[in-house]
């Protein structure tokens, strides 16, 4: 069996390698955090999760958490009239439970996991010199962890990436004391033309069941309205701000919310951003990219932690499929072929949400409002974005498909 490092104690890292474990391959994987650091740390992403993905949790058992995190039954679209009101409305049930849990919950439990199925964590900033290392000690090297010098080593894909800028201003909010959504819980997606997005939806967090609250401002916009933003607490008000301002009914929600822990909070941006997979250090050694390394897509719809998990599980196959065959460049490039086959139809989509909405997209957001199964199918796209294409992407096949619907 092999020996392979995983830089990235995330959710595609370790995913990786409690599944490598499983199936007798010595594993070693570096983080630069501690699980206490983790555990006491500000929160990292929003990461809803949805049924595809969650199944490669549970396929190597780490699935930790069905029983104790809320479940998110469906999604909700609204766009405002810009008076108070809404101009656009629908919810469309989720075939199985979507689950977001707190990163600072799990990836401290992955942790020790890891350890108690044979396999070795260790503590360390790994730059250029440790890789070197790593690849001399070890068949295979893979990096899940975009930051610092060990990031660079991977070169942005020209044709493969859309945008070099930031497309908007992130911020995320935890809070306790949300009203709950009365039909069903949901991802509430709300889209304010011209100015950016919000969406929440229940999570499971240090303390408890809580909602995370999502801002996706237009750069330049209203919504990008969080340099000034000193501390917790006016984060906190920061987003019921926006809220009253263009949300309304998501304002009556948060009459009661506090935050989760002064931890609860981010603001950023980055450019989504398609880097080629394949590493060379300064001695020619070839490491192998995966997840947000490599495919680092803005956060709207959603998809950072299910493309980290379908990433990882992609990977485990093609090392299980390897036989004894080298783990070299040609091999890791397609290895990352095989996990862009379908993480290219979420670049697509999520690009294209970026976008201003074209004529037939809202169309079919319009069509939603009257139709359970057009609603049932945009919700369920969620977990497999492929299914958006092409009816979703095209304006004639957004045609024809509305006209079957009609038709039905």
């Amino acid at each position: 069996m092999s020996r392979i490092m995983i830089i990235g104690a995330g959710q595609s890292g370790l995913q990786l390698g409690m599944g490598l474990l499983d199936h007798g391959h010595e594993v070693t994987v570096v983080s630069n955090r501690t699980p206490e650091q983790i555990r006491e740390g500000r929160v990292m992403s929003s990461q809803c999760m949805f049924d595809a993905a969650l199944q490669h949790e549970r396929d190597i058992s780490a699935n930790f958490w069905e029983d104790s995190c809320p479940p998110v039954e469906g999604i909700s679209f609204t766009v405002p009239d810009g008076q108070g009101g809404k101009q656009l409305e629908w919810a469309g049930r989720l075939d199985r439970d979507a689950q977001s849990v707190d990163q600072r919950v799990k990836m401290p439990v992955w942790m020790q996991e890891l350890e108690r199925r044979g396999g070795e964590l260790r503590i360390e900033e790994a730059g250029i010199e440790e890789l070197e290392a790593y690849a001399r000690d070890y068949d295979l090297v893979l990096v899940a962890s975009g930051k610092g010098e060990i990031g660079k080593l991977f070169e942005r894909d020209a044709e493969r990436s859309t945008f070099d800028k930031p497309q908007r201003a992130l911020a995320l909010t935890y809070v306790h004391g949300m009203t709950p959504r009365p039909e069903h819980s949901a991802v509430c997606f709300n889209l304010i033309p011209g100015v950016g997005e919000y969406f929440v939806f229940p999570a499971l967090t240090l303390s408890g069941p809580c909602e995370i609250m999502v801002f996706e401002g237009v750069p330049g916009g209203p919504m990008d309205c969080w340099g000034d933003v000193d501390g917790p607490a006016a984060h906190l008000a920061r987003s019921l701000e926006i809220l009253e301002t263009y949300l309304p009914w998501e304002a009556a929600r948060c009459r009661n919310v506090e935050l989760t822990d002064d931890q609860g909070i981010l603001a950023g941006r980055f450019p989504p951003t398609i880097r080629k997979p394949v590493g060379r250090l300064p001695s020619g050694a070839a490491v192998l990219g995966m997840a947000d390394t490599v495919v680092l897509n803005d956060p709207v719809t959603g998809q950072g932690s299910n493309n980290a998990a379908k990433c990882a599980a992609t990977y485990l196959q093609r090392i299980l499929e390897r036989g004894d065959g080298p783990f070299d460049s040609e091999w890791m490039q397609g290895t990352f072929e095989t996990y862009w086959d379908y993480a290219r139809y979420v670049v697509d989509w999520t690009n294209a949400l970026l976008q201003p909405p074209q004529p037939h997209v809202l169309e079919l957001m319009g069509a939603a409002q009257g139709n359970r199964e057009l609603a049932r199918r945009m919700a369920n796209g969620f977990n497999d974005p492929r299914d958006y294409f092409p009816w979703f992407m095209e304006p004639g096949a957004a045609d024809e498909y509305l006209k079957s619907l009609q038709a039905a």
